[in-house]
């Protein structure tokens, strides 16, 4: 197996074709289609089937697809190792984000990285906790952002902050109306509630109202928080987030602090405990720490 081989592969997964893959990589069909038949022979298994659409790819071919991702990047990080070497801190910085605080902690890092090293690139890749964490654990993101709470095998973290959850109230809802900047968590019983699509989150907010005597009544997990806006500016339900989602909604909601239990959020930064990392984002690692330390 060599690298063109996981490149031919790839961009045929990324445009479904072999056909607009061909011409992606400007070379033609019939030389491709052999080293695809090439590489499944190598492999002993097929990588791709026909669909009425077009193509898609098999289970091993899905399977296949983590490592060749990982191959390509680790190919893509010793290049830029070697650049680095001769012309100093080069390449790019792969980095993955939940939502929340986050990305203001990110921009803020890049923006201070930027000025020392103006020729790094960057790739940010948005989801939820778990998604960052396999994407981490992968090699697919080097350095990633989530919220607690998270399984630390495998993984070296660092708190770095923490953000009171809020409930975001269409407005004209009956809860919208009551005085004041914050609302007691009972007051969310009997109203459905959208929550953030993590596994444990729902746990975790159910495990909020049990001391109560009560069940939350969940009807919607979503990823993102501007979809979650949305649908709660539509009067679809009460969205619960952490308290910086309020920087990305209009003036047709209302958001209060829960309290009674207070809750927050807390977040972290992660990198993988048995990868080491690219010379980008070690020092990437090592700058963000020590903004940690002086703060």
């Amino acid at each position: 197996m060599e690298l063109r081989h996981i490149r031919y592969f790839l961009t045929i997964a990324e445009e479904g074709s072999f056909t607009r893959a061909a011409e992606k990589l400007c070379i033609a069909q019939p030389p491709l289609s052999r080293q695809i038949r090439d590489l499944e022979e190598e492999l002993g298994t097929q990588l791709f089937e026909r669909k009425a659409r077009g193509l898609a790819l098999t289970d091993a071919g899905e399977r296949f697809m983590q490592y060749a991702r990982r191959i390509k990047q680790l190919s893509d990080q010793s290049i830029e190792d070697l650049h680095t070497m001769q012309d100093g801190l080069t390449g790019r910085l792969y980095l993955a984000t939940v939502e929340g605080q986050a990305p203001a902690l990110f921009a803020n890092w890049i923006y201070n990285f930027k000025k020392k090293y103006p020729l790094v690139e960057y790739e940010v890749w948005n989801g939820n906790s778990d998604d960052v964490i396999k994407r981490v654990h992968s090699g697919l993101n080097e350095v990633g952002v989530i919220t607690l709470p998270y399984d630390e095998e495998g993984l070296d973290g660092k708190l770095i902050n923490k953000e009171p959850w809020v409930a975001i109230i269409p407005k004209g809802h009956p809860l919208s109306k009551g005085k004041g900047n914050s609302i007691e968590l009972k007051k969310l019983a009997p109203y459905e509630l959208i929550i953030p699509s993590r596994r444990s989150r729902r746990k975790e907010i159910e495990n909020w109202f049990a001391p109560l005597g009560l069940q939350p009544k969940i009807i919607c997990r979503i990823a993102h928080m501007l979809n979650a806006y949305e649908l709660t500016a539509a009067g679809v339900g009460i969205a619960i987030y952490p308290a910086s989602a309020g920087k990305y909604v209009g003036d047709d909601v209302v958001i209060k602090r829960i309290k009674n239990p207070d809750v927050s959020a807390s977040y972290a930064l992660v990198k993988s405990a048995d990868r080491d990392l690219s010379k980008v984002a070690e020092a990437f690692w090592e700058m963000v720490n020590a903004e940690l330390i002086r703060q």
